[in-house]
């Protein structure tokens, strides 16, 4: 699968590594390195190449124990594509965030060192930044290329407009374009319908959404069971979902799920790899059947009519990233 316009060929699904460093300093759902192995080496064995991270993720303990698995697992650098992440905070001194000059090249050398990499193959902003100028962010982005420590540029939710601009301002001085968007994308969040992923399609965007499980609520669809996580993060999920129709849609990937003899986070991965523009969906797994759940995504085939079973009952909610 090529990453939208460009040559470089990744996995239909990309595995994110924000479930994996250091429970301590993050959330009691992330697994320290020694409990991450197994999952993430059950991901390369089934053909998982992308891997996707942030320097934010357990305050930079996500990027170690990413790069230490990645170098344990695969025999060569050149066998996986590996995604990092640069907005949010990771210290606290008043240059430590957002998306300057300084911080963005303060923070690929960072991330390098804890990924133990010279280069990583996307470097994405982690939202967009009111307070920089976006010439220079895209100009700091396009020195980074150039030295040789990211191979491609991305970006990640935000408005439609902000990420044209983005784009115009690259085109207009010669510099690099983003080459991806990880969007809020999923059977329960579709406002990226109206105007980013149309756009992306338009100019070759790939599109790797984050949450395409709506935070496990799809994964669970039929039942009741809450997880470390949701009971953790309930305000986040209560911010994000919880519309007129998550029930029926719920219900109606439940319902068709079982029908088709697949888990329910099987059948909604597949209607998301089924969308217009899609590359590779972003999924978190803290257990080794979350992986093969994904897997099985990537050749579950479904019918317009079952498709549109479970569309159909969505409606329109304010955008959330």
């Amino acid at each position: 699968m090529r990453l939208g316009n460009t040559g470089l060929k990744v996995s239909k699904i990309c595995l994110g590594m924000m479930s994996y460093g250091d429970p301590e300093s993050w959330s009691g759902w992330v697994l320290p390195e020694e409990q991450a192995e197994p999952i993430v080496r059950k991901a390369a064995d089934g053909g998982v190449t992308f891997f996707d991270t942030a320097d934010v993720y357990s305050a930079g303990a996500s990027e170690i124990v990413t790069g230490n698995l990645l170098r344990k697992i695969f025999p060569r650098r050149e066998d996986y594509v590996l995604a990092t992440k640069v907005r949010f905070p990771v210290g606290k001194a008043a240059n430590d965030g957002g998306l300057s000059r300084k911080h963005i090249m303060a923070s690929i050398d960072a991330s390098l060192a804890r990924l133990g990499t010279d280069y990583v193959d996307l470097y994405q902003i982690h939202r967009w930044d009111d307070e920089t100028p976006i010439e220079e962010t895209m100009e700091a982005l396009h020195d980074i290329v150039k030295a040789g420590k990211a191979r491609y540029i991305g970006a990640s939710s935000m408005l439609a407009w902000q990420f044209g601009k983005a784009q115009h301002v690259a085109d207009k001085h010669g510099w690099t374009k983003f080459v991806s968007m990880q969007g809020h994308y999923n059977l329960l969040y579709r406002e990226d319908e109206r105007e980013m992923n149309p756009l992306c399609v338009d100019q070759g965007v790939g599109l790797i959404p984050w949450s395409p499980l709506a935070r496990g609520l799809l994964a669970r669809a039929g039942t009741e069971q809450d997880t470390t996580r949701q009971v953790g993060d309930g305000a986040r999920q209560q911010q994000l979902y919880g519309g007129p129709a998550d029930a029926t849609i719920l219900a109606n990937v439940a319902d068709l799920a079982a029908k088709r003899g697949v888990a329910p986070a099987t059948l909604a991965l597949a209607w998301l790899l089924h969308q217009p523009g899609m590359t590779a969906p972003i999924i978190g797994a803290t257990k080794e059947r979350h992986v093969d759940d994904a897997i099985a995504a990537a050749g579950l085939t479904l019918s317009p009519e079952e498709q549109s079973a479970l569309t159909e009952p969505y409606q329109p909610r304010p955008v959330s990233f």
